[in-house]
């Protein structure tokens, strides 16, 4: 048996520059896409404006959503030159 050191799915490679932005994209995307169909629900429950935008502050994935395009945009920027 050959030991290349390999140690299965552990083994996990810098992600390319094209490959952060891709991501950053995606998830950027989603996030409208959720913001909107929150917004969309709170006008068809017919909301005030201010708890659909309560709402959207609060919204626990969205949040998380955006640590994670926060922490993909600062390890796409280290990667940069000039930045």
């Amino acid at each position: 048996m050959l030991d290349d050191g390999f140690t299965g799915s552990t083994c996990m490679t810098e992600p390319s520059l094209e490959e952060l932005q891709e991501s950053i994209e995606e998830l950027g995307a989603y996030r409208e896409r959720l913001e909107t169909d929150i917004r969309a629900l709170g006008q068809k429950l017919r909301m005030p404006p201010k708890k659909v935008e309560a709402a959207v502050e609060e919204h626990a994935e969205l949040q998380r959503i955006c640590e994670i395009l926060a922490q993909l945009e600062r390890q796409r920027d280290a990667m940069t030159p000039g930045t």
